[in-house]
């Protein structure tokens, strides 16, 4: 199966649910990026996607090393300037916005989510340190990481500090010329270590001397690969994860200071390290819901093009109702996805540009994006193999890649509970209410499907439920009204999209399905989103063994 990338699937987001033309006025040179990026990704990332998947990154005592093929692949992405998309101008970026590289990184995961990888880390580094950084550590690095030279990663997990970070025991201690000592070890730590690039930008969570605990004591690091001199600073990848998926990708274990200290450079306040964090966190969540459409648009070409191959009955299996009722679901529910993503990114490029009201509904957007948009990856990834039947469930056909890569990102970068725990705990009531509630009226004012605009009064209840409810309440029902805000979204953009003059027979049946199925499927989730804690609590968990 020939992947293609989904350039008037994008183009027709970007035109009507972006409204790009608002934040660019090249429309020309969004059709050539558009282009472009498919093309890097047909070409140079998706023929690579199989034996990144059977092969691997391996780890040696010399470091962790890629399969064949894409050395030559990642320069081809920095000699084509694709890191530079989004990035500040002044750092040799081309301040484009940000639902425009969206699609370039759709099209990256879609053709090899685990090489996509690589420069998604990198851009949430960008954004931290372009934020938080001093002026001499930017000069220093942040030209570089913008072209893809130097590749940056994140450094915020520990063994025994998860999605409790203020648990972390990583230390840093001052030395006398203004850098600092970094000791401590890190774990689930994306491409900690490759052969891509001969440096590598590691941004690393530490508590310093004195610290306050939690996460009031925690500050952010940056700590080089290779010193300024030249040589190698203090700091290894000692193992690799053998992981379910993404297997291109090194999922390293960090080790910090065993020969005395990684040397480190502070980025922005002592003990601030969680809000440069979070500027790299919330960028990273969106591109990871941006994992669940390339994943989803992958596995639905795959399924069709079986469909349409594979005869039973006398007939290809796309004709059988059930098999076509499989099908549109993965279309509609990529278009879904991809439509509410895209609108994320589109309303933090508003923000970024002065807009404060849609800065706060992309806030309120992000936990939607990452925890729906990931969902969906893994539900059509699974339809994908039920598509195919008993071979999708053989290794060869490719269908249980798609399964095997996407289940992951409903964990990683906050799992979606989490996702979930923020939308009732912080995003309800951000802006006094207004963010939440100015989304709601929007919908409410353009919906005509009616079922639509059933959920939307049905997700009205239950917010207002829930901002009276206790925080046990509200955690329990905060999954199942997430699931109910992102399909109400999601569905309020699609039917823009099916009335575009561009929409096309496919785009206009899918949209239907998703009004008339998906909808009052996520309808059906009020009583949940209301049912409260007690019931979860009425017997001991260790009798639910």
């Amino acid at each position: 199966m020939t992947f293609r990338s989904a350039v008037h699937d994008q183009r027709l987001v970007l035109d009507h649910v972006v409204r790009i033309g608002e934040l660019s006025n090249d429309l020309e040179m969004v059709g050539a990026v558009l282009e472009g990026a498919g093309q890097l990704a047909e070409g140079e990332f998706a023929p690579l996607d199989r034996i990144g998947d059977t092969v691997g990154a391996k780890w040696t005592p010399d470091g962790v090393v890629m399969p064949d093929g894409y050395k030559a692949a990642y320069k081809a992405f920095v000699d084509g300037g694709w890191m530079t998309l989004a990035a500040p101008e002044a750092y040799g970026g081309q301040g484009l916005p940000l639902a425009l590289s969206a699609a370039l990184m759709e099209d990256l995961n879609a053709a090899n989510i685990g090489f996509a990888l690589l420069p998604m880390l990198s851009m949430g580094a960008i954004e931290a340190l372009q934020h938080h950084g001093s002026e001499e550590l930017k000069d220093k690095y942040l030209a570089t990481i913008v072209s893809g030279e130097w590749p940056a990663t994140k450094n915020l997990t520990e063994p025994l500090a998860g999605s409790d970070v203020g648990a972390l025991k990583t230390k840093a201690e001052p030395n006398d010329d203004g850098s600092w000592r970094v000791t401590g070890t890190k774990i689930y730590i994306t491409y900690g270590d490759h052969d891509l690039a001969e440096q590598i930008v590691h941004l690393v969570l530490a508590r310093t001397p004195a610290a306050p605990e939690g996460t009031r004591g925690i500050s952010l690091f940056l700590v080089p690969k290779v010193l300024p001199d030249g040589t190698a600073n203090d700091l290894k990848c000692v193992s690799i994860e053998h992981k379910l998926g993404i297997h291109a990708s090194p999922t390293c274990v960090m080790s910090y200071g065993d020969h005395g200290g990684a040397t480190g450079w502070l980025i922005g306040p002592e003990n601030q390290g969680m809000r440069s964090m979070f500027t790299m966190m919330n960028n990273a969540r969106l591109n990871v819901g941006l994992q669940g459409v390339g994943i989803s648009e992958r596995a639905t070409q795959r399924a069709v093009a079986y469909a349409l191959d594979r005869r039973q009955g006398g007939k290809a299996i796309a004709e059988h109702p059930d098999v076509r009722r499989m099908l549109l679901r993965m279309r509609a529910l990529t278009m879904g996805s991809r439509a509410l993503v895209y609108y994320a990114f589109g309303q933090i490029d508003r923000g970024a540009k002065g807009d404060a009201e849609a800065g706060y509904r992309g806030d309120v957007l992000t936990p939607l994006a990452k925890a729906w948009g990931t969902d969906v990856g893994c539900e059509v990834a699974s339809l994908g193999i039920q598509v195919h039947g008993g071979m999708g469930y053989i290794e060869e056909t490719g269908a249980a890649q798609h399964l095997r890569d996407a289940r992951i990102a409903p964990i990683y970068e906050g799992t979606n509970g989490i996702q979930a725990a923020d939308l009732v705990g912080r995003k309800l009531g951000l802006d006094g209410g207004l963010a939440f509630d100015g989304l709601i009226a929007e919908v409410e004012a353009e919906a005509e499907h009616p079922l639509l605009i059933a959920l939307t009064d049905s997700v009205e209840v239950a917010a207002a439920s829930l901002r009276s409810a206790s925080a046990d309440d509200r955690l329990a029902g905060s999954y199942p009204f997430l699931t109910m805000c992102s399909v109400m979204v999601a569905g309020w953009l699609v039917e823009r999209l099916a009335k575009a003059p561009d929409a096309n027979a496919r785009d206009k049946a899918a949209a239907e399905y998703f009004c008339a199925v998906v909808v009052p499927e996520a309808l059906g989730l009020g009583a949940a989103a209301e049912s409260g804690a007690a019931m979860l609590y009425a017997c001991e968990a260790s009798a639910l063994a």
